[in-house]
């Protein structure tokens, strides 16, 4: 079932400099099915965290339209916006966004108390995720204690945490070291198999390897995606590879 779709988007900014207009993105279309894991790449500029932040209502389009689970996300009120990604967008960020004056259990729970859930209900949430992720002992630490890795495993439990029907993940490689990126790979690709629908933007063919359907955009325009069908990672891996060096010439 199609859960995500994007029909014609395009996203124009205009320099402050020379009021000159830029085209971001232009006449993006794909569907994302209920339950896939998809990666998007691209070089720098290419349009990828535009893409992201406008599936995330971050920011408006200029043209086209988003809907999840049919619904128009450009029919949303500013004044909605925040509450609409709480409780259906998981966002992972890069660099993390947690806050250093809570502990690792108050920033997990902070999306929750944002939308009323009662104290109850958080704990209940917070049970069934927190075996899964590996992370009891760190409850009770503050965010400057935690290493990067664990910072990051953090942050995926807080996007999850409201169970959203699509987490989006923005190089949530780019601040780890290869053990810890390894290991943030494998909870993704768990989290997926339990059924939870994953759009992870990236520069990195080895994060991407990890997804089941790669999508490739260059200038603000998807020019090829890529199944990966019964491939492993490591095929999976020089197949993506083969696709970065053609889009380079």
């Amino acid at each position: 079932m199609a859960l995500l779709k994007v029909k014609q988007l395009q996203k124009t900014y205009v320099t402050k400099q020379n009021n000159y207009p830029v085209k971001a993105l232009k006449e993006i279309d794909f569907v994302v099915e209920e339950g896939e894991f998809i990666a998007v790449m691209g070089e720098s500029g290419s349009g990828k965290s535009t893409l992201l932040n406008l599936l995330a209502t971050l920011d408006k389009p200029s043209s086209g339209e988003i809907l999840l689970n049919n619904k128009p996300l450009s029919k949303i009120p500013e004044k909605k916006a925040a509450r609409f990604r709480r409780e259906h967008i998981g966002f992972v960020f890069q660099d993390f966004h947690l806050l250093d004056t809570l502990n690792v259990k108050d920033n997990i729970f902070l999306p929750l108390v944002l939308s009323g859930i009662s104290y109850k209900e958080m704990e209940q949430e917070l049970t069934y995720l927190v075996q899964k992720l590996k992370i009891e002992d760190l409850l009770e630490k503050f965010p400057y204690e935690l290493s990067g890795g664990q910072k990051q495993r953090v942050a995926i439990m807080r996007a999850l945490i409201t169970r959203p029907e699509i987490i989006l993940a923005d190089e949530p490689t780019g601040a780890l070291d290869s053990h810890n990126s390894k290991n943030l790979l494998n909870l993704f690709s768990e989290v997926n198999k339990q059924g939870q629908t994953v759009l992870m933007v990236t520069h990195s063919a080895l994060a991407a390897s990890n997804s089941n359907r790669v999508l490739f955009i260059k200038d603000g325009q998807i020019f090829h995606q890529l199944y990966r069908e019964e491939k492993n990672n490591e095929e999976f891996l020089l197949e993506i590879n083969k696709i970065m060096i053609v889009s380079a010439v």
